[in-house]
């Protein structure tokens, strides 16, 4: 029985099209029925057959339908004869217990047997008669003559056509992030892990940290396991088993070619996209966003930005600097700056009044009006414990101006009043 199915398989090598298949299962068939009637019959076959015709007309169907198949682009750099590490396809024409055999024509008939039939044998359970499979060559022919083949290494090339056709349709991907580290995220596709760059984070999941602290970093990031975002893939290094995802659009241009449009002094309306404790981030159009520096926000001390905005807030916005693919923004410089008008009233010399609204290692910093304000340097008390006694946060107290400079912005004061402190 073995010799007459190794024969019947290895006759196919002949076969070129649907039709010769056709022709050569239904002789085939004719000729086992009277070699068994002359016999006396032969033992029943475990795994009932399909009838030769039903067969034929499934592997006709499957042959025609793979040439518009995800593997034609592999197909067509395939070699005849096949050649080791070649990847295949061809429609199944019998399963057997340990084997699995497909139609190659014409370069001859494979096998999935052996090693590589048990670590593919969870894909062999969903296989039927007539399915067109793909496989990657093993062995170009082996001591009976069949092509051997695997099936789990051509899953794996498959895998890797698919990430080639992903980054060429800018294919948009729904996938959970996996763990989290300084660089990036971990994400898995089709059983591969791929690293999404921190700089590839769409703006409102990249990682706002002032001073660059990569702890703080890592913290941000890690918020982020768990969740679904969608990424798409923008590079695949198959030998090196690499994929690297992008949250960015991939119809974005080109960073520097949108910077390009921009100069300083532009004024447009921006949408608040981040608010962190050093300033505002503002989207200018998708893929750019520029910063608003806390000094920038307003003439007046600001604290805390979060208590002036909110992420979806519109602000109008200038440019004020672009450097190093970063644009800087400002929201105070499109209001009147009051130093001017300062100018006309302050001078050297000068007796003021001011509240006490900060204080800071060089001192304490006194309001004199609206956006104008000066340094109490604490070399004046001797040490910060005695200028925190002598002055009060949030009270008014008398000074006199030891330097005005409008131009730097810059005020000096003297502390005068040293009974009043109310």
């Amino acid at each position: 029985m073995l010799k007459e199915l190794k024969e019947k398989l290895l006759s196919k090598k002949a076969a070129t099209d649907a039709a010769d298949i056709k022709a050569t299962s239904d002789a085939k068939a004719a000729s086992k029925a009277e070699s068994e009637a002359k016999s006396g019959g032969m033992k029943t076959e475990k795994k009932a057959k399909r009838p030769a015709k039903a067969v034929s007309a499934e592997i006709t169907a499957a042959i025609e339908a793979k040439k518009n198949s995800p593997m034609g682009k592999l197909l067509d750099a395939t070699t005849n004869p096949a050649a080791v590490g070649d990847i295949v396809e061809g429609p199944v024409i019998n399963i057997e217990k340990s084997a699995v055999y497909i139609d190659l024509a014409p370069m001859g008939t494979g096998i999935i047997y052996g090693r590589e039939f048990l670590t593919a044998r969870d894909i062999i359970k969903k296989i039927n008669i007539g399915d067109v499979i793909a496989a990657k060559v093993v062995d170009t022919e082996n001591k009976d003559g069949y092509i051997e083949l695997s099936l789990k290494e051509a899953r794996q090339a498959l895998i890797w056509s698919e990430a080639e056709e992903a980054i060429s349709k800018k294919l948009i991907l729904e996938l959970p992030v996996l763990e989290a580290n300084k660089g990036g995220l971990i994400i898995q596709w089709q059983g591969i892990s791929g690293f999404l760059p921190a700089s590839q984070l769409k703006p409102e999941h990249y990682p706002r940290v002032a001073d660059g602290d990569k702890d703080k970093i890592l913290e941000e990031l890690r918020k982020l396991v768990g969740k679904k975002i969608s990424v798409s893939i923008i590079s695949a290094i198959p030998k090196e088993g690499k994929l690297i995802f992008s949250e960015k659009n991939p119809e974005t241009k080109d960073k520097k070619e949108i910077i390009g449009k921009y100069k300083v002094g532009d004024i447009f309306d921006g949408v608040v996209t981040g608010i962190v404790d050093f300033g505002v981030f503002v989207k200018i159009e998708e893929g750019l966003e520029g910063l608003v520096h806390i000094s920038e926000i307003d003439w007046s001390l600001v604290e805390d930005p979060r208590t002036m905005f909110k992420v979806g807030q519109k602000v109008k916005v200038k440019v004020i600097d672009i450097k190093d693919g970063k644009v800087s923004l400002s929201i105070k410089a499109l209001k009147e700056n009051p130093w001017t008008e300062a100018s006309k009233k302050y001078k050297k010399d000068k007796l003021v009044e001011g509240v006490i609204i900060k204080f800071n290692k060089h001192g304490a910093l006194a309001s004199i009006e609206e956006g104008i304000a000066g340094l109490v340097h604490v070399s004046e008390f001797g040490s910060e414990e005695k200028l925190r006694k002598s002055l009060e946060l949030g009270k008014s107290y008398g000074f006199k101006i030891t330097l005005f400079d409008a131009k730097e912005q810059k005020m000096a004061l003297s502390f005068v009043d040293k009974e009043k402190k109310a």
